[in-house]
C-alpha cells in the first residue's frame, strides 16, 4: 500500500473503551495503552509511511466509549471491513474484570476522516 502523508488529511489514533465493565482508572488506562499499542503496530505493518508522519505529528489521539462488547465488537467488524489498522484487546482477567472480557479497541494511526467516517456519532470519555 502506498504511503499516506498529511497533504492527504490529518492523521490520529482513536481508543475506544468499554464503559460497562467500570473498570477502576488505572485498569482502563492500561486497556488503552494496550489498544494504543497494538493498533500502533498494526499500521506500521500496514503502512509504515503513515506510522511514521503519525509519531513524527504528535501522536495525536481521541478516546471514545462504548456501552458494551458487542458495540466494540461491531466497530472492530467494521473497521477490518475498510481496511484500517485496528487492534481489540482481550482481557487475561487477573484483576478486575472476567477472563476473555473486550475491554478496548485502538484504530490507526490512519486517516482522521477515515476514522471519523465510522466514530463521528460517539461520544468522548
Amino acid at each position: 500500500m502506498q504511503g499516506i502523508s498529511s497533504k492527504d488529511g490529518e492523521i490520529k489514533q482513536a481508543i475506544i473503551i468499554r464503559t460497562d465493565l467500570e473498570m477502576g482508572k488505572g485498569k482502563m488506562v492500561a486497556q488503552g495503552a494496550h489498544a494504543s499499542l497494538m493498533s500502533y503496530f498494526k499500521a506500521e505493518q500496514q503502512d509504515k509511511t503513515i506510522a511514521k508522519e503519525w509519531l513524527e505529528s504528535g501522536e495525536k489521539k481521541i478516546v471514545l466509549k462504548v456501552n458494551d462488547e458487542e458495540s466494540l465488537i461491531k466497530l472492530f467488524k467494521a473497521f477490518e471491513f475498510r481496511k484500517i489498522p485496528c487492534a481489540l484487546v482481550t482481557d487475561a482477567g487477573l484483576t478486575e474484570i472476567p477472563p476473555g472480557s473486550k475491554t478496548a479497541l485502538g484504530v490507526g494511526p490512519w486517516k482522521s476522516n477515515e476514522i471519523d467516517f465510522i466514530t463521528s456519532k460517539m461520544k468522548l470519555l
